[in-house]
């Protein structure tokens, strides 16, 4: 019997080995078909610098900046420039056939800029390097327009540089695999609008509410759209920890998936007619998963929304059919799926956090009785507790993903969850039908905001760290889920061994005889990092791109944030843009520094 009994063990124990090995090739079997069928839709390297003329479907919402618009197209058909008549760019022509009658092959998806005349950004030049004298105005453009244009294109190319932001994946994730400008100068045919759309509710929001500020982060909650928030906005979220509020996010789509279920539930109980023929419970169940489908196409069905309609509906699914798993193979399933239909989630810093966050949750839960026996207090009390919970766990992989850990975040999460949750959110949504209800919702977020930037000004609100060796990191997140899982203290302990490496960690430096010497990947201009065993030095500071990025803010600060790197001495060799441009946002995080230019005080 004993036999028996243990090689039926060892038969199972074959067959989920072999189920999950059979279930990573499917996995990366299906990443590799995916990823072999979205190159074949590549830019053509010979449609790079050429004009072509293309019609499309802006396909979200634009970005309007002081220099102009970005936006994204999908495009219906392309022809060259000098061609009068439209070549249909479908899937029933094939790659020969089209280059056999010299089609522009444009990409599905492409990621556009209309400047306006006079800035930087422009670049509307001729083949001769001279600049067209007249340019016509980015025009008033809205998601759901088809437009005619002239466009020039170019692969996706970004950075080198380490724990740099990754334009190009950045890129691959949203499906675009073309990024080019809007040719609007004197010698090119203006832009076309061909069909028009409804106003956006983004844009009623800037209209109501005057202040761009408190009018970014309504339209943020409301249309899912981040990019309207102000980037000084998003540093201070970040440095509370609360920018995972300030836009749709998972949090957001579940609490309006339970409020529709309430609402879907107390509904249908009613009818005595619905209830004979599907129970409430499961009604319930169906109206929430497809409300809060409805919401998240409402706010433009972005990533992070996917993902929880996919969490949802899967969790859904599993109570409608009466399977009662343990929540280790419930969180499991949930990545499968998840990864399944976007195989590029494992790339995003978001996906890691949410999973991780759901898992520990899982993990730590210790049932209702608390709540059924305190009440609102006991409900108070599990509250705080799952926030600090979360908290010391992602510290680990907050530091591996971001090199950055918000003291203050228990404390401004403890305020901001349920001011943004119950207040703010419901106000925003709420002035979609009721108009004034935006005025509201905008005297809430300046009072929050208020309080967060007080948070963020103490003098310890945020703490850097290098970043450490993935294995030390692993070790990390691990120690965090043990310390606050719901057992003995002698066995959370054991976490903290696995904590202290992560939190103690320091990037090696030069020995005392060398010098290492980085130069930065910023484009036009000039950055270099030089350090010694005890100190460093930056020699200019890159090129600002735009009124609203730079090299400092987008590759300098978080380079040196990486590298934990304390700057003794800043250097601008000359006043030209692409060699001061990320010097303010350096000089801002690293205040300490000392400035040495031959520019004049005031500029």
């Amino acid at each position: 019997m004993c036999a028996g009994k243990g090689s039926g063990e060892h038969r199972h124990a074959s067959r989920y080995v072999t189920a999950c090995a059979l279930g990573m090739l499917a996995g990366g079997g299906s990443a590799g078909w995916r990823a072999a069928s979205y190159l074949r839709d590549a830019l053509d390297p010979a449609l790079e610098g050429r004009d072509v003329v293309v019609e499309g479907v802006v396909a979200q919402m634009p970005q309007h900046s002081e220099t102009g618009t970005r936006f994204r197209l999908a495009v219906a058909s392309a022809r060259w420039a000098t061609q009068t008549s439209s070549l249909v760019n479908d899937g029933r022509l094939s790659k020969s056939t089209r280059a056999a009658r010299a089609e522009p092959v444009v990409p599905p998806s492409i990621a556009l800029g209309w400047y306006a005349a006079n800035t930087s950004a422009w670049g509307n030049a001729s083949d001769d390097g001279s600049r067209a004298q007249a340019v016509a105005a980015p025009g008033p453009l809205h998601a759901g327009e088809r437009w005619r244009m002239t466009v020039r294109l170019k692969a996706p190319h970004g950075s080198s540089n380490p724990h740099g932001y990754d334009f190009e994946l950045w890129m691959w994730e949203q499906g675009l695999q073309a990024n080019g400008y809007v040719r609007s100068g004197s010698g090119d045919a203006a832009p076309v609008r061909l069909a028009d759309t409804w106003e956006l509710v983004r844009d009623a929001v800037f209209t109501h509410v005057p202040d761009r500020k408190l009018a970014g982060v309504i339209a943020a909650l409301v249309t899912g759209d981040q990019n309207a928030i102000d980037r000084a906005d998003w540093d201070v979220f970040r440095a509370t920890g609360v920018a995972h509020l300030m836009s749709i996010s998972g949090l957001h789509i579940t609490m309006f998936a339970w409020l529709a279920a309430l609402l879907v539930g107390a509904l249908w109980r009613r009818s005595d007619r619905f209830m004979l023929i599907l129970p409430a419970p499961h009604a319930a169940l169906v109206g929430g998963v497809l409300l809060a489908a409805g919401y998240a196409l409402f706010s433009g069905w972005g990533v992070p929304s996917q993902r929880t309609i996919w969490m949802l509906a899967t969790t859904a699914l599993l109570r409608l059919t009466g399977r009662r798993w343990p929540w280790p193979h419930v969180w499991l399933l949930v990545c499968a799926v998840v990864v399944a239909i976007d195989p590029w989630a494992l790339m995003q810093a978001g996906f890691w956090l949410s999973f991780v966050a759901v898992g520990v949750l899982f993990a730590t839960d210790g049932g209702t009785a608390t709540v059924a026996r305190g009440g609102v207090a006991g409900h108070l009390a599990r509250t705080l507790r799952e926030q600090w919970v979360v908290t010391l766990a992602l510290t680990p992989l907050s530091v591996l993903l971001f090199q950055q850990v918000s003291v203050v975040g228990l404390a401004a999460n403890a305020i901001a969850i349920p001011w943004v949750t119950l207040v703010v959110t419901p106000l925003a949504m709420g002035g979609v039908v009721v108009t004034p209800l935006w005025t509201v919702a905008a005297w809430s977020v300046q009072a929050l905001s208020v309080l967060l930037q007080w948070l963020a000004s103490w003098p310890f609100a945020t703490v850097s760290m290098a970043v450490p060796p993935l294995w030390m990191a692993v070790c990390g997140v691990a120690g965090g889920v043990l310390v606050a899982m719901r057992l003995p203290w002698s066995m959370r302990a054991l976490g903290l061994p696995l904590l202290l490496p992560v939190l103690l960690w320091q990037a090696p430096r030069p020995s005392g005889s060398e010098f290492e010497l980085l130069a930065v990947d910023i484009g036009q201009g000039n950055a270099v990092l030089v350090r010694t065993a005890t100190h460093s030095l930056l020699y200019d500071s890159g090129p600002r791109y735009s009124l609203e990025s730079d090299a400092g803010h987008r590759v300098l600060v978080p380079l040196l944030r990486a590298m934990d790197e304390r700057l003794d001495t800043v250097v601008l060799s000359h006043r030209d843009i692409d060699h001061t441009g990320g010097a303010p946002a350096v000089l801002a995080m690293q205040p300490q520094a000392t400035l040495v230019s031959s520019i004049e005080d005031d500029h």
